[in-house]
């Protein structure tokens, strides 16, 4: 790490009446550090330099350097001065504990503390290494030499026009959807749509059903914007429309993920997508139809977007680009009912104003050139490959453990727990060996814990999925009684 000096006064408390300046101006640099406002590898001033910014002598400053090296918050070498140590004696490797009387974070969320570098079977990753990151610095180093004021001003809050015309060709062409450019509005991922959705079709105490388990992010924007959430069972073919209308028939929409169900991974049947537009279209509830990675399709016929079906404007549709992409890229769309624009395009504006101009038509490039559609092409065999890598070393090392579900598409599975263990446990035993995984406990609502975990495949080659595939086996052969029910509508 480069040892770069710090540039800046570093705000400090006065100094307690009872306190000697030079423990007060240790305890202060020691707090800095740990509290991360003084980072690891800042290179500090010199002492003279330090006690002149500071007002206080010199040799006070050196007192204070050299007890800092010794309690080893700092090095030193000579010649290239002083710095903070990379590995703190006392740096907290825990987040701190919420104060029992503050806000507590969605629960899914609690507990996850993932390092930086992904490990078999982190799920929210594709492979960025196999990305075509020299072709896209060849499309956006020609739209940079051709850089035109209008993109340095911003735009549209709906996104750059011809970006949203070919989304709409994309869409059209590859899952079915019927729109036109001004429906798509471009945003920043699907949290995003999720989050203005909430606001924009939701008043508090407004019911919302929500497939049951589902996914934590819909969870969160409906629970920021007071909503009721309804929890509505997945069976096999997908959300259970008889059993929302017997929870509560009078709801304003309905979020659903039917081309790859989250997190159980189903398909929804044509014949429950039928039924769920019906209901639509005879109450006037809105369907936020999520299609977060449905272009990674590995066997059989494509299955067209649920807003291909829709005849009376019920469906919202939202995707992203960063998963088929990479995670950094920050773009997705929402592709709307025309009655909705205009209002969703208010809550945009007062939101972000609009997206990044540059960015978007560097994205607009890469889909018109074809590049989109052939990195697509290329990941879905190599994803393919790394799916049966999946399920034949489950096969081979989970038996009587964990039974690997198979999927039609996506970039993750989950396996049912087959050896007693709740889904709490499996993932804390997995993470003590070093696997990453999610169990299924964190995304019920209402129901019973599914007792399985979420494998993410996606980033990992064959070689690295099956050394996890080992470690898990490891991690689960503590407990094999109990197993689960066996036929996929008894668990669910």
């Amino acid at each position: 790490m480069s040892k770069d000096v710090s540039s800046f006064e570093l705000t400090l408390n006065d100094r307690p009446s009872d306190a000697t300046l030079t423990r007060w101006l240790h305890e202060e640099l020691r707090h800095a550090i740990l509290e991360g406002r003084l980072r690891p590898g800042t290179r500090l001033p010199a002492t003279r330099d330090f006690a002149r910014q500071y007002g206080v002598s010199r040799g006070t400053a050196v007192t204070v350097f050299e007890q800092l090296l010794l309690d080893g918050y700092l090095q030193c070498q000579v010649g290239s001065g002083t710095w903070v140590n990379e590995v703190l004696p006392e740096h907290p490797s825990q987040p701190r504990q919420l104060r029992a009387d503050g806000p507590s974070p969605p629960a899914p969320l609690i507990g996850l503390q993932f390092p930086r570098v992904a490990r078999p079977f982190r799920i929210r990753e594709p492979d960025t290494k196999e990305f075509p990151a020299k072709v896209w610095a060849r499309v956006a180093g020609r739209r940079m030499r051709r850089l035109s004021s209008s993109l340095l001003v911003g735009g549209h809050p709906a996104g750059y026009g011809p970006l949203r015309d070919a989304i709409a060709g994309y869409l059209a062409s590859t899952r079915g959807v019927k729109c036109s450019a001004d429906q798509v509005v471009v945003t920043s991922g699907v949290q995003q749509g999720l989050d203005l959705l909430a606001r924009l079709l939701l008043k508090p105490g407004d019911a919302v059903w929500m497939e049951d388990p589902g996914y934590f992010g819909a969870a969160m924007a409906f629970g920021n914007a007071a909503a009721k959430i309804i929890p509505v069972p997945v069976d096999e073919q997908g959300l259970s429309v008889k059993e929302g209308q017997r929870y509560s028939g009078r709801v304003k929409c309905a979020y659903v993920t039917p081309a790859h169900q989250f997190p159980l991974g189903t398909t929804m049947s044509i014949e429950r997508r039928v039924e769920l537009l019906a209901w639509a279209s005879e109450t006037g509830a809105f369907i936020i139809e999520d299609d977060y990675d449905s272009e990674y399709r590995f066997e059989g016929r494509p299955v067209p977007a649920l807003q291909g079906l829709d005849r009376h404007g019920s469906v919202i549709l939202l995707g992203t680009f960063n998963k088929l992409l990479f995670p950094s890229l920050r773009m997705g769309y929402a592709v709307l009912p025309h009655a909705l624009v205009e209002r969703f395009l208010a809550f945009r504006y007062g939101a972000d104003l609009h997206g990044t101009g540059l960015d978007q038509a560097v994205m607009c490039d890469f889909i018109v050139e074809g590049h989109l559609g052939r990195h697509i092409r290329r990941m879905r065999e190599l994803y393919g490959g790394r799916l049966a890598a999946l399920l034949d070393g489950g096969q081979k090392y989970l038996g009587g453990l964990l039974e690997i579900a198979r999927i039609h598409a996506g970039l993750y599975t989950m396996g049912f727990l087959k050896n007693g263990m709740t889904s709490q446990e499996a993932e804390t035993a997995a993470s003590a060996h070093d696997v990453e995984t999610m169990g299924l406990h964190r995304f019920t609502l209402g129901r019973a814990d599914v007792r399985g975990l979420l494998l993410g495949f996606a980033a990992f080659d064959e070689a690295r999925i099956l050394g996890g595939l080992t470690d898990l086996a490891a991690a689960l052969e503590g407990r094999k009684q109990g197993a689960a029910p066996h036929t996929l509508s008894r668990r669910l």
